[in-house]
């Protein structure tokens, strides 16, 4: 169960990582798999190749099909994936703030008033 649940959560966090590099340059399965590694994320290309799909089918990535057999696709970032990924910036900055740093929002700044507390 743990381990589903960790799963879980880290998905969120592959994918905000997948548009992160998307929007620098384009990207293909195998790199992408190196680079979540490099940072501890054991993804497997069965996991990983379905959420590149699913990224294209949300119109958050586009690929690029090989022009010749065994070539890579590669994925670049689309107009939609750069607004969902300056969203997901700022909540992910606020996120920081208040589970790592500790900082909590004014009840001005939080978006349901006083009524949070």
């Amino acid at each position: 169960m743990r381990d589903l649940l960790d799963r879980e959560f880290r998905l969120g966090m592959w994918k905000i990582h997948i548009l992160h590099h998307a929007s620098k340059h384009p990207i293909y399965g195998l790199w992408m798999l190196a680079e979540l590694a490099e940072h501890g994320h054991a993804v497997s290309p069965g996991t990983l190749y379905p959420i590149l799909a699913r990224m294209e089918r949300n119109g958050w990535l586009a690929a690029r099909a090989p022009e010749r057999a065994r070539a890579r696709r590669t994925y670049r970032i689309t107009p939609r994936g750069r607004s969902v990924l300056a969203a997901l910036r700022r909540d992910v900055t606020e996120l920081y703030r208040e589970v790592v740093e500790g900082t909590e929002p004014s009840h001005a700044d939080h978006p349901h008033g006083s009524r949070a507390r």
